[in-house]
């Protein structure tokens, strides 16, 4: 076992989220060769939508994603899709983890999932790992890589690459403000606010998508595997659920929701999930302009994207504590995600006021 203290590590699997473990072990024997022994089956804690687990076999790890019980957006939690698109992304973006099998027969552990081999590696979270430090230098070193590989992954020649079929591409801005505010309407509880206002706001400032390209969906520091030997280097990229083709300031737009720096309210940094606020991390609009300057694109719309980040994470938050409301799911950290909906809600509109 490798005695890195820094390496992420799974953790004893919870009650709510086991799966038949002998009829997955079977089922995986007959498609991957040199598996043996039965696996050691762990889970990994991130993961607020699909579940991540540890297959640990004598001499082989591999990585299991399947969807969370119970109800679920029919757009969501897509297993086929999620390994389709990293099958395809591997050949031209060597961060994603190799695909090793899809599985679409219900019957094994109730829903569909896939096999891929772990990266081994650091991810970082709210806070540093115990015994990890980075200085100013080395954090500012760091967020600048990590929009790097965002700019990389958007500078994927689709075409070239045989990816066109990997979403429907022009009009992508379109339908994700029509799709996210039909998913909120759907998932709001009595203690969220309406979100009409926001919903209304963007829906009548859709700017044309300044290019289509390969977006990710949800890029942010814990779905980062960075080099156990050398920290400041990315070594894979996680989490393909919401990737498809689209407008890439979308999908900065998306990342800068995540972005919480130093001198954020309180409320803000509550809900913190990675060390982006620590001495020497690129600010948002230094983000927003070093990306800018790297790519060509043009921010002419940046309150626009900006806002529809915070409120396809306010989305996103909303369908979570939806299944813990109704009981589908006991997990506690799920239980004052209400409150963040609306955080993010009366975050948005401060944004409006100010671009107005």
């Amino acid at each position: 076992m490798n005695a890195n203290p820094l390496i992420d590590r799974p953790k004893p699997l919870r009650e709510e989220d086991r799966f038949d473990i002998e009829a997955v072990d079977d089922w995986l024997k007959k498609r991957i060769d040199g598996l043996e022994g039965k696996p050691e089956v762990e889970q990994f804690a991130r993961g607020a939508s699909n579940l991540t687990y540890r297959l640990r076999y004598t001499g082989r790890d591999l990585i299991l994603r399947r969807p969370p019980p119970g109800t679920k957006a029919k757009s969501a939690h897509n297993m086929v899709r999620e390994y389709r698109v990293q099958k395809a992304l591997r050949p031209v973006f060597p961060y994603v983890p190799e695909m090793l099998a899809l599985c679409t027969d219900e019957s094994v552990i109730g829903s569909d999932f896939y096999v891929m081999e772990r990266l081994e590696g650091i991810i970082l979270r709210a806070n540093l790992p115990p015994g990890m430090t980075l200085d100013a230098e080395q954090a500012r070193r760091l967020s600048r890589v990590a929009v790097d590989r965002l700019i990389d992954l958007h500078q994927v020649d689709v075409a070239a690459a045989g990816l066109e079929k990997l979403g429907k591409g022009a009009g992508y801005n379109r339908r994700q403000i029509e799709g996210w505010s039909e998913r909120f309407k759907r998932a709001r509880t009595w203690n969220v606010l309406p979100g009409r206002y926001v919903m209304d706001w963007l829906a009548e400032r859709v700017p044309d998508e300044v290019a289509i390209r390969v977006i990710h969906g949800d890029y942010r520091f814990d779905n980062l595997v960075l080099d156990p030997a050398d920290p400041l280097k990315i070594v894979g990229v996680l989490d393909w659920e919401l990737a498809t083709l689209g407008d890439p300031l979308m999908d900065l737009g998306n990342s800068m929701a995540y972005w919480v720096q130093a001198d954020d309210d309180k409320y803000f940094k509550g809900f913190r999930r990675q060390p982006t606020h620590l001495p020497g991390m690129m600010r948002r609009a230094e983000v927003v302009e070093y990306y800018c300057q790297r790519t060509g694109f043009q921010p002419d719309h940046w309150p626009f994207y900006e806002v529809y980040g915070l409120f396809r994470l306010a989305v996103i938050a909303q369908q979570i504590y939806y299944r813990y409301h109704h009981k589908q799911t006991r997990n506690p950290q799920f239980r004052h995600f209400w409150i963040a909906v609306n955080y993010l809600l009366w975050r948005c509109r401060r944004i409006i006021r100010a671009a107005a």
